[in-house]
Order: structure tokens, then sequence, then C-alpha cells
């Protein structure tokens, strides 16, 4: 019998071998048409016109994209086949895969995944078949089939002839090892995941569930499918993804092209606001002082301040004149300048004209008269005493030169007065200041510069004043070697996308929300969390942030239901440890069961590292995929050296700080210390439980003490 089913199984994989090697005859061909259009395109700038230029443009332009989603497809490019009940609109089967391609007669080879056609691939259940007999996933390595698993919907309308092959393609998916890379799912996305993915695009998308239910990896899938079915509106207007890290941004950043989408902007919440860069979190404590929405009127009150070392008196000369403006005269000036809200780049083009009618009104009747405002302006003005005053008194300002200012202890505390408390003062200043030279914000820090960017205002180009001057520039230290002169941001009119996706949404402070609110103000979004998972300690605070942000949007909810990452073994421990937390998390149902039970050591203190290497050690020779030995916030410099061998002789390993891990999966994970996990933060515990249901196959715990253990219940 087995042999006759792999006999079966050979000449299926050969059926479909011949039907994607077709597909991939006709790829090729699309992508030297693609190339063709490229060169006669470049070929119409000989005309020797604009109208050549613009077709020249228009034609490179398309054919660029065209090449760049072929490429993108390449790899897997059909994965999945429909036998359907035979009817009037049914020839053959259907053929699904990453983008669609006709063949040379214009008849349909491949149904691109997110097209109307391919929904029931998806869809169809075996309640439901909705006219699909057999639904088979294609396995393929480049370009060859490696295998195919096969689901019977409707048996009752099967041929007596049909093979059905395999155990199931998703339990096979499931089993898989993990490397460095979030993969698509395209292939084994399952109903209510591709309920989601398809919802409409106006409006607010959320998509909730637990750990490993696979609500960031669709929600990818659906920016793909938005792009799809209204490339016009979010090509143009952009679709930004952003998520808690830079280490989880690669982690996702190959999903989008495999999937034919390369126009995409991700960005990690460090790194939102163009030109500035964070991968630093500060202290937990720290950290909710500068998300808090206090921290509004403290920017309120930097952003409207005096600039340090400006001119407190105007003295100018003029004929016989002696014309003066003091401290007091220039504050009242200042005043009327930032009256109704105004922002404080907004009135540079006003500021000279403001000090030469406030010094023309001190020359008195006849004189005035005689000697003429006109000769006055020519004589003062621009090059004159008040031009360069003007100049000195009221610079444009960038916004990360205002955040420095917030380093400054007698500053701060006059600005956070009434607003923050002292102890919150002293936790903001005892966090080291910036150098004169360089910036090194954490991602806390970024929303409060992209605030102070708004309240200060774009400076206006065309003002005398800033032409005169080089826009002021921000210094960053990216590495050792060198230093980056980056402009703090575009003009914040530019900020504005069609489609925002959030991914670990319930970690985001009330001042990210109001960072990322900007970017999404005109927008549809989707927007990805678990209440249960996140380490913002404010719910209440961020959830009116998060509703300010998305006023007036209509709010679709879906909630996926099912754990494919987590063994049942290794999610039943994470389930106890965040019922420590939570009183009524949202638990999904783990589908698969390994045998292994997580493993506790608890060795002395003097053992701990040997206790640890072994560990590690013993961990990959037990699973094939990735391993992440994650330890608590500052321990990382102790591990890492114990590690380094094995980190240098695989790439299978990385040492990870809790919050690191977010969004991430690996084959096994070793947790260091979990009771100083749980200790280190008010939201302790639910960082553990982000922690453990990293793993997807084995977990261990290597620890000096296990109250933690001891807490859960029996």
């Amino acid at each position: 019998m087995s042999d006759h089913n792999d006999q079966l199984a050979r000449r299926e994989v050969a059926v479909e071998q011949a039907y994607v090697d077709e597909v991939y005859r006709r790829l090729d061909a699309a992508a030297r048409s693609a190339q063709a259009l490229a060169r006669e395109g470049h070929g119409r700038a000989r005309l020797g016109h604009e109208g050549g230029l613009v077709e020249r443009d228009a034609m490179v332009f398309q054919a660029a994209k065209r090449i760049a989603a072929l490429d993108a497809a390449h790899e897997g490019l059909v994965f999945g086949r429909l036998d359907l009940v035979p009817g009037p609109q049914v020839d053959g089967p259907r053929y699904i895969g990453r983008i669609g391609l006709r063949d040379a007669e214009q008849e349909v080879l491949l149904v691109d995944w997110r097209a109307p056609a391919a929904a029931v691939f998806y869809q169809a259940t075996a309640q439901d078949p909705a006219g699909v007999v057999r639904r088979r996933v294609i396995r393929g390595r480049g370009k060859t089939v490696a295998g195919v698993e096969d689901e019977l919907l409707d048996a009752d309308s099967a041929p007596a002839d049909m093979a059905v092959i395999g155990d199931g393609a998703l339990m096979a998916q499931l089993s898989r090892a993990r490397d460095a890379y979030m993969h698509s799912v395209v292939a084994t996305i399952q109903k209510e995941q591709d309920e989601a993915i398809r919802a409409p695009a106006r409006g607010v998308t959320t998509i909730g569930g637990g750990p490993g239910t696979g609500k960031t990896v669709v929600a990818l899938h659906r920016a793909a499918y938005l792009l799809y079915t209204d490339r016009r509106r979010f090509e143009a207007g952009g679709v930004l993804v952003v998520g808690p890290s830079g280490v989880f941004m690669a982690y996702i950043d190959r999903v989008l092209p495999s999937l034919g989408e390369t126009t995409v902007t991700l960005r990690s919440v460090g790194e939102v606001v163009d030109g500035v860069g964070a991968t630093r979190h500060d202290d937990p404590e720290v950290a909710a002082v500068k998300g808090s929405a206090r921290m509004r009127g403290v920017l309120a009150r930097a952003a409207r301040d005096v600039v340090p070392g400006t001119p407190s008196e105007l003295r100018a000369f003029w004929r016989d004149e002696v014309l003066t403006l003091n401290e007091r005269d220039l504050g009242g000036l200042r005043r009327q300048l930032l009256s109704g809200g105004q922002r404080r780049n907004r009135p540079l083009r006003k500021v000279q004209q403001a000090l030469l009618d406030l010094l023309w009104s001190r020359i008195s009747g006849q004189r005035a008269i005689e000697r003429g405002r006109e000769a006055f302006v020519e004589d003062l003005a621009d090059d004159g005493p008040v031009g360069e005053f003007a100049r000195a008194w009221w610079p444009p300002l960038e916004a990360v030169e205002v955040w420095r200012w917030l380093h400054d202890p007698a500053r701060l505390r006059r600005y956070a007065q009434g607003v923050l408390s002292p102890d919150d003062v002293s936790l903001l200043l005892a966090t080291p200041p910036p150098s004169a030279h360089s910036v090194t914000p954490s991602i806390e820090d970024i929303p409060l510069i992209d605030e102070l960017r708004y309240l200060l205002g774009d400076v206006i180009a065309e003002s005398p004043i800033s032409d005169d001057i080089p826009s002021q520039q921000m210094s960053f230290e990216r590495e050792e070697s060198e230093q980056r002169r980056l402009r703090a941001a575009r003009r914040t009119g530019d900020d504005g996308y069609a489609h925002v996706l959030v991914d670990e949404a319930q970690d985001l402070s009330p001042m990210q929300w109001r960072m990322l609110g900007r970017r999404g103000r005109y927008a549809s979004w989707t927007i990805v969390g678990d209440a249960a998972q996140s380490s913002w300690p404010l719910a209440e605070e961020a959830a009116a942030a998060r509703a300010e942000a998305l006023t007036g949007k209509t709010e679709h909810f879906f909630r996926l239901s099912t754990n494919y990452r987590n063994s049942a073994e290794v999610f039943a421990l994470a389930a106890q440890v965040v019922q420590q937390a939570v009183t009524d998390p949202d638990l999904p149902d783990a589908v698969r069961r390994t045998g292994r039970e997580p493993e506790h050591l608890v060795p002395s203190e003097t053992d701990l590292a040997a206790t640890l290497t072994s560990a590690v050690a013993d961990m990959l020779d037990a699973v094939e995929g990735t391993i992440a030995v994650v330890v608590p916030p500052g321990r990382e410099g102790g591990v890492e050296p114990l590690l380094a061998d094995m980190v240098e002789q695989t790439s299978r390993v990385r040492v990870l700080g809790p919050l690191d891990t977010k969004g991430l999966e690996f084959d096994g994970v070793v947790v260091v210390e979990p009771d100083e996990i749980v200790s280190d933060s008010p939201s302790g515990w639910r960082v553990l439980y982000v922690v453990l249901t990293r793993a997807t196959q084995q977990l261990v715990t290597v620890g000096s003490t296990r109250r933690w253990l001891e807490r859960l219940d029996p």
C-alpha cells in the first residue's frame, strides 16, 4: 500500500511539474516583454522633444514595476490548484499563484491569490465546499515541485480516479523549521484569516487574537490585497507598515516582496520620523513618563520658549536717532507674533517687518514725514542692523534642537511645572543628555521630536531670513566610524499615507499614537494587537490616544482564534503566566502537540553559565531551526560572550532582550532568569508571556530562582 501511495504521489508531482514548467516559461516571456518595453521607453528620449521624454519616463516606470513584480514572484510562483465541480463556467483546474499570468492567447494560466476568483481557495470548507471538489497546495523549491498536499472537500462530486495526497498542507507548514525571516503563508491561509485579509478597505480593520494566531502575517497579506484591489489609491498615497523594533522589521521584510509588492514603506516605531532613528529603549519608568500624554504640555512650552543665547536688546542708529527695543518690548512683540496659536517657525517672514514697525513707531510726527519710511526700511532692513538682529533673535528652529533643551535641568523644571511631578522630572534628568555634536535619542524620544516638529511648524523656504541662513541640520551618530548629517524630516505636510498598518499596537504609548495618527489622518488602517501582551502600563490613557488618532473612522474587528505557532505544551505554561497579570486574557486554541513539556533548570549561581551553555547546545541538537536566548534587560553583555563560539559556528542562535522578541518566533527558546524579567517592570508578567510564546517546538528556562513557577496555578 505504501509503494502504491508513493507512486501515486510521484505521478501527481510530475503532473504539477509539467504545468509549473509552462508557467515559468510564460513568466520568462513576460519578463522579456517588460525589458523590451523598458528599452523602447529609453529610445523615446531620442525623439528630442518634451513629449518623448514624458513617454519615456512613463514607459520605463511601468516596465520597471512589472520587472520588479515578476522578479519578486519568481520563488514559489505556483502554490495552489482548485478542482471544481464541472459546469458551464468551469474549464479544467484553476491554478493559484503569487501573481496573475496569461498565456500567449490571453488565456488564464495563473490566478493572482488576491483576485476574487482565488478567494474560494481560502474560504471553501468541507461544510461549505463552494463548488470546490479538491484543494491542492503545491510545495515548491525554486522552480521544482517538491510535493503536494490535498484536501477533499466534496467527496460526492469527486471522480473515481481523483487522487488525494498527503496529510494536510497546514500541519506540514506548522512543523517546518524556522529561519531568520517570516515567510508568506499565502498557500495555507485559513478561512477566518482570509476574512480579515479581504475586509473592506475603508475605516479601521482591527485584527485581534492571542499569540501564534498569525495576526502579523495576515495583516501583511492584507496590505498586499489592498494594493491589488485599489493600486492607484494605495500606491500613490503610500502604505506605511510600523512594527515594534528593527529586529522585527528585518524579520518581516521579505513577506510583501514575496507577494509581488515592493513599494510599501516598512518602519520600526523608532524610525517613523524621517531623518531620526532610534534602536534603544529607555528604562520602563522613564518610558512611562515620556510616553504619557502629559508630555504634550511640556513640549508646547518648550516650542514657544526663547532660544538660548539670543540677544535681549535691539539698538539701531538711523540718521541722528538712537532707536532701542528693550527686553520688555521684545517680550511683547514675541507674544504678538505667537498669538492665536501661531507655530514658532511660521512668523519668520514677519519678524523683521514687526521689528521695523515697532521701531518706526518711535520716530514721531514731523521727523517721520520728513525722513520717509522707505529710506528707513532701506537703511535698516535685510543687510542692515534690524535684519541682522532678526536673524539672531528669531532663528528657524529644528525639532531636535528644541528636544535637546529638555536635558537642561532649569529649562525642564520650568516647562514641567504643574504638568509633571518632581519625581517624573528627576527620572527624565537621570537619562544621559545628548552631546553637542551627536544626537542619540531613544525610541521613546522619537514621538517627542515629532510633536515638536508640528508645534514648531515648517520653515517657509521663501522667508527672507531663512534664505540667508543655511537650514540647520542635525548630526546623528550612526556608527563609531562615521557620522551622517541629516535634516530633521521632510515637511510635515508630506507625512500622510493612504494606509497605515500597525503591528503590536497594544504597546503603543499615547505619544506614539499621536505620532502615527498624524501619518494616518486621512488613511485607512489595519491595527494588530493583543491586550494581554501589552508592555505599556497605562491602558486607559493609551486607549484614549488611540481613539483620538482614529476619530471619525468606522472600525471592523476580526478575532483569530487558533494558535498555530506554539505547541499545546508550551502554550499551557504561557497561559498560566499571563493569568497572573490579566483577568480574562484572549487565549487561543493551540492545535499541535509535540510531546515535549517545557523544561525548567535551577542551577546554583556558580553553575549558571555552564548550565546555560549546555542547554543551548542540547537545543541545537534537538531542533533544526532558530533558537533565541532571551535575557533580562541589560544582561546581554554578560550572556553573549558565553555563547560566542556557538553564535560564530551557526547563525541559528540569537541573544535578545525580552522586548526585542516581539512578533518573532523560534523553534527553540531558552529564557534566562525569568524572575528578573517579571520584576523588571510593572508589565513583567505580560512581557514573560510574550517571551514564552515565541517558542514553536521547545522551551527551556534557566534561572537561579523559581519564584515565578511557584506562583503559577497547579
